[in-house]
Order: C-alpha cells, then sequence, then structure tokens
C-alpha cells in the first residue's frame, strides 16, 4: 500500500523543525534505553539486588518493544498519527518519573515495561513519518538526521549515565530524562502535521515477509548478532569494576571512547557495505566474538581492555547500518512490514541477551557470559554466510535463466 504524504501541506522549515524533533526523541528514547547499562551496580544497590536481577531493566523494555512493534499498527489504526507519537512521548516522560521515584523493584520494572512500549512504536513508525514529513528527494538526509540522534545518544548515554550517577545517584540520573521527554513533547506539538492514519494491515502482516527466501536467513543472523552482542554490552561496568577494576570515573571515560569510536564507524560504514554487504555482516559478527573472547583473556588488563572497548564500539556502534540496509536491499517493496519486523527481531534479542546474560553473569561468572556471546556472534556469521550462498545461487540460477540458448547449426 502507497503511504500517502503530507509534506506537501506542511512548511519545509515547519517539516524539518519536526524532523529535528523526532531526532531528539529518538536520542532521548535511546538514552532511556541503556542508561541502566552505566548505572547498573548502584542500581542494585539501591533496590537491593543482584547485578543479574538489574540487568533485566533491559531486557523488560526490549520484551514490551518487541509486543508493541508488531501490533501498534494494526491496534492503533484510524489513530491520527501525531497524536500516536505524542501519546508515546508522553509515555517516555511518565516511564522516567515512575523510574526516578521507583520504590521497589516491581515498581521500577513497570517504568521500564512503559520505555520500551515507546521505544516499540515510535521506531516502528519512523521511518514512515519521515516519508509524510519531507519530499522523496530529502527523505535520506531526514532519516540520516534521525539516526544521527541514535548514534549520538549511544555514544553519551552510558559515560554519561555512570558521570550523573557518581553525583547525583542513579535515579538523579534518570530522573535527568524527564525535562528533556518534557522539551521532545513541546516541541513536537508545535511542528508535527496532522498524519490521519491509512494502515489497513492486518496484525499478522510483518510475518508474511518471512515467506521471501533469503529474508529468514537475515533476521535469524540479525537476532543472533544483537544477543550476542547485549550479553556482554549489558554487563560490562560490573565488568569493568571486578575485573578490570577501575573507578567510576575511569569506566565513565572508557563508556565514552567506546561512543566516539561508534560515531567514527557509523560514518564511515556506508563506503563499506555498498559493495561488500554479505562481507561486512560475517566480518562484524565474527570481529565482536573475537573480542568477547578476548574479554575473557586479557579483561585484567587495562590497556588491552580499553583497546578491546574501542574495537567494540567502531563496529558494535556501526551495526545496525549494515542490517538495515540490508533489509533494504532484501525487501525494497516491503520494507515497512519488514521495518517492524526488524524492530521486534531487534528488541527479542536484546531482552534474550540481557536475560541470558544475566542468569549466566549470576551463576557462572563473566567469562560463561562472554564465551556464551562469542558463540551466538559465530553462529550469526555462519547463518548470514548461508543467507549470502543461497542468493547467490539464485542470482546465478536466474541469470542462466535469462540466457538465451546457442543456436543449433
Amino acid at each position: 500500500m502507497k503511504l500517502t504524504t503530507d509534506h506537501e501541506t506542511t512548511q519545509p522549515l515547519a517539516a524539518w523543525s519536526a524532523v529535528f524533533a523526532l531526532s531528539l526523541c529518538a536520542s532521548t528514547l535511546v538514552a532511556s534505553e541503556f542508561m541502566p547499562v552505566s548505572l547498573l551496580t548502584p542500581i542494585a544497590s539501591g533496590l537491593h539486588l543482584t547485578e543479574g536481577q538489574a540487568g533485566q531493566a533491559i531486557s523488560v523494555s526490549g520484551l514490551f518493544a518487541l509486543v508493541t512493534s508488531l501490533f501498534i499498527s494494526a491496534a492503533t489504526a484510524g489513530c491520527d498519527r501525531r497524536s500516536l507519537l505524542l501519546w508515546l512521548t508522553g509515555l517516555m516522560l511518565v516511564s522516567g518519573v515512575i523510574v526516578a521515584f521507583a520504590p521497589n523493584y516491581p515498581v521500577f520494572m513497570a517504568g521500564r515495561a512503559l520505555v520500551g512500549i515507546t521505544i516499540g512504536g515510535f521506531w516502528s513508525m519512523s521511518a514512515a513519518t519521515m516519508i509524510r514529513l519531507v519530499p522523496t528527494a530529502r527523505l535520506s538526509r531526514a532519516l540520516a538526521v534521525l539516526n544521527g540522534g541514535n548514534a549520538l545518544a549511544t555514544t553519551i548515554a552510558a559515560p554519561l549515565g555512570s558521570f550523573l550517577g557518581q553525583y547525583i545517584g542513579w535515579r538523579g540520573a534518570f530522573f535527568c530524562v524527564v525535562p528533556v521527554a518534557a522539551l521532545t513533547l513541546v516541541w513536537q506539538f508545535l511542528t508535527l502535521p496532522r498524519m490521519p492514519s491509512h494502515e489497513q494491515a492486518g496484525a499478522a502482516a510483518a510475518f508474511k515477509v518471512l515467506r521471501r527466501p533469503e529474508v529468514p536467513y537475515g533476521m535469524l543472523a540479525a537476532a543472533l548478532f544483537f544477543l550476542g552482542q547485549f550479553a556482554v554490552f549489558t554487563y560490562l561496568r560490573p565488568f569493568l569494576e571486578t575485573v578490570t577494576r577501575v573507578d567510576v570515573t575511569t569506566i565513565s571515560a572508557l563508556l565514552l571512547v567506546m561512543g566516539i569510536a561508534g560515531l567514527v564507524g557509523t560514518s564511515i560504514i556506508g563506503f563499506v557495505i555498498r559493495e561488500r554487504l554479505y562481507a561486512c555482516l560475517v566480518f562484524m559478527s565474527l570481529a565482536m566474538a573475537a573480542m568477547a573472547a578476548a574479554l575473557t583473556v586479557f579483561g585484567s588488563s587495562l590497556g588491552a581492555t580499553a583497546a578491546v572497548m574501542v574495537l567494540w564500539g567502531f563496529i558494535g556502534t556501526a551495526a545496525p547500518v549494515g542490517w538495515w540496509t540490508w533489509l533494504s536491499k532484501a525487501l525494497p517493496d516491503d520494507a515497512e512490514a519488514g521495518g517492524g519486523l526488524m524492530v521486534a527481531v531487534v528488541q527479542l534479542a536484546i531482552a534474550t541477551g540481557a536475560a541470558g546474560g544475566g542468569v549466566l553473569f549470576d551463576s557462572s561468572g563473566y567469562r560463561a557470559t562472554f564465551l556464551f556471546s562469542a558463540v551466538i556472534l559465530v553462529l550469526s556469521s555462519a547463518v548470514i554466510s548461508i543467507g549470502a550462498l543461497r542468493r547467490k545461487a539464485k542470482v546465478n540460477s536466474q541469470c542462466a535463466a535469462c540466457v538465451p540458448a546457442s543456436p543449433t547449426l
């Protein structure tokens, strides 16, 4: 179904203001989603939890994001998309307040569930919203601005959370999201145009793309990649404190350097994946598997750990660009349905990685957790390799079928 665009009735300045408002919303969402990573130890101490239990804050937001991303389109059919985005942003604000003042673990997890709903809804509609805000010729630029907010938050959220938590506590760090969410809400209210819903798809529409031959391989490989990544990333802080034995200031610096490396990786990956997409996806999975394994051997060395974290940020932050590029190539005529499924797959993987990593971290220690991650990442490279080979065989067979038979003399 062709999406109706609304940019004809939106003034260019107002449209771009709305794009930047949504970019700020993306930054705030990403900061909210991953702030527990840098505050895991104080959260566990403040709520009398194990670090593995505190890590489930990532899992629960991922779980609710997954469910929301799959069904929000059908569940809100007929609802103006402007109103829906405003409600989701308001939900993010309420979540920040609940988490910051949570008196116990269940209330804390309820707040995290609310931010998960916002994450799933926002990212499922983000590309479609950009299409309706700006002309097609400017769409790539608008998406770059939106994802720039994502990359920026990925860079600063963890070190900033660690830094703020050192001085105003983990509750104060979470509450810092609230005024930013309020600003985002007001900005969107003033700039977003009305966007009537034209969605008629059923609740199972996102799953229909799995009928395409190469899509199951790509989705499974993406799931394994993010599962393996977050089995490690979620528990970096307790690892750095107990194995590398560094203080909070050093942790903040390491996370910042890792984020800056991620910005650099994101800025250059586009040049690499144009011609070598599948090779790049395989390499990223294998490289991150090697890094996860390396931390089990060299984790007590600050220099070696810092080097691994730089490489982890460089590749791990840039990886989503590769997977979304794969999606655009695999589903060029059905990217919206595929996007909803991809959001669900990634969120399920994040939740599973954080949950499984937490169980292993509590029961068997960091080595078991990081080696589990390495195995999963190797499996990801294997699955996408199989998908690439099947795609190549299909292309070759199509080319052979198109070659005319040689005339008989």
